[in-house]
């Protein structure tokens, strides 16, 4: 019989620093991934009023993404994450209606653009808007903003500081987590 010129490397003794040690630099490293994700790539948003229902509920979770507008401007009805301009330490989503230099106006609760006759389409609110609003100038790297249920909405026709700047917006949002059940695309 041929006896294996290769020889079994004896098993490695239990080691709990070692173990130990593994665990943490694994910690670490997952730690750094999740922090440089989030900080850089995405941003996670917690919806506390029913300012945008049906399109996002109150106690949805929703993912935006932070580069969305690094080589793109962002666009009329794109929902975004953003400093609200009255409280920066605050975090508020929107759908933005008006872009820089457009000047809107909110008549019998229909949104018109630079003086158009057809009002934008608001088939994604819930019911019938009220109200008469404006007209607002947006200066440039500006936007107004309007939650999809305006009659339930803190937005720019209430806002002292009427205008979101484009550095003050911090992602785009595009993906419901929670609840699992309505686990989907944001549009």
């Amino acid at each position: 019989m041929e006896k294996n010129s290769k020889k079994e490397k004896p098993a490695e003794e239990f080691n709990l620093k070692k173990e130990i040690m593994d665990y943490l630099l694994m910690f670490l490293i997952v730690g750094a991934v999740v922090f440089v994700v989030n900080g850089l790539i995405l941003i996670n948003a917690r919806i506390p009023s029913e300012s945008m229902q049906d399109t996002i509920m109150v106690h949805d979770r929703v993912f935006g993404y932070r580069l969305a507008y690094k080589s793109k401007e962002p666009e009329r009805f794109d929902i975004v994450i953003f400093r609200f301009p009255d409280d920066e330490r605050t975090l508020f989503i929107k759908r933005i209606i008006g872009l820089p230099g457009d000047t809107v106006l909110i008549s019998d609760g229909k949104v018109y653009i630079n003086g158009s006759e057809e009002p934008l389409d608001d088939s994604f609110c819930p019911e019938k808007p009220e109200g008469d609003y404006g007209p607002y100038v947006v200066p440039e790297n500006c936007y107004f903003m309007m939650g999809d249920n305006r009659n339930y909405s803190n937005d720019s026709r209430f806002w002292v500081n009427k205008f979101v700047a484009k550095d003050k917006i911090l992602g785009k949002a595009v993906f419901r987590y929670w609840p699992l059940t309505r686990m989907g695309i944001v549009s």
